[in-house]
């Protein structure tokens, strides 16, 4: 993302120096009002560019965000081209793409490689098989119920994870939940360590005392004696739209 932003920015500065010189010596007329309607569909395009690129070369990235941006801001030059007819508010008339990308996000079968630790360090790796997408909400607050690593993958619906009633071995314990649209609420005990990697499209964040809100945000958070500890939990959580709170009893 940094790379984007920086190429996007001296793209910019090139063009906009360029045409400068060119209104000063008489060649064409410039207006900055004009310039700025360009630039900021060229910002979307390109950044939806890069987020493509990095998923499909396995660098991380995003698809649906990728493909998302530079459709919007396609259709934004278009507009200012005079191709088509597409202001920015017109963003909401893309709502059926959320029903392209739910049919996708239903393809998404298989198994998840998850990364343990052994007690000299070493690692190794352990698959176990993930869950289609599905609709509904998903409880862990039985008395006692054992606590075993999961892929959990939801449309819309909830999560609630009572740690303080379960049975937690003592060994690193990973947590995936992808969802598209719902809360993630986790209650875990002040004794028992745990990180999080969170990130939402738009909503909000609480870890503890830490919060984060709006578009695009994420958050990580580390207990100081995870490292070190024997029992301890890893969660990676994403979500569309929602929120994701974690406290401790």
């Amino acid at each position: 993302m940094k790379n984007a932003l920086r190429y996007f920015t001296a793209i910019v500065l090139i063009i906009f120096g360029v045409m400068l010189v060119l209104a000063n010596i008489g060649m064409i007329s410039f207006d900055i009002g004009i310039a700025w309607h360009y630039m900021y569909p060229t910002f979307f395009v390109v950044i939806g560019i890069k987020l493509l690129g990095d998923y499909l070369l396995k660098k991380g990235g995003s698809w649906s965000g990728g493909s998302f941006l530079l459709i919007f801001g396609t259709l934004l030059l278009l507009d200012r081209f005079e191709v088509i007819t597409f202001g920015f508010w017109d963003v909401f008339k893309l709502w059926p793409l959320l029903i392209v990308y739910f049919g996708f996000m239903m393809f998404d079968r298989g198994s998840n490689i998850v990364i343990e630790y052994d007690s000299d360090k070493h690692t190794k790796k352990k698959s176990y098989h993930g869950t289609a997408f599905s609709i509904g909400n998903h409880e862990f607050n039985e008395h006692n119920w054992k606590v075993e690593p999961m892929n959990l993958k939801n449309l819309a619906g909830e999560f609630y994870f009572d740690f303080s009633k379960a049975f937690i071995p003592e060994k690193r314990i990973p947590f995936a939940i992808h969802s598209l649209a719902g809360d993630v609420n986790i209650i875990i005990p002040e004794n028992v360590a745990f990180r999080v990697d969170a990130s939402v499209s738009a909503g909000e964040i609480v870890v503890i005392k830490q919060s984060v809100d709006g578009i695009n945000r994420s958050l990580t958070y580390e207990t100081e004696n995870y490292e070190d500890a024997v029992q301890k939990l890893d969660f990676k959580i994403r979500l569309k739209a929602g929120s994701i709170r974690i406290s401790q009893v």
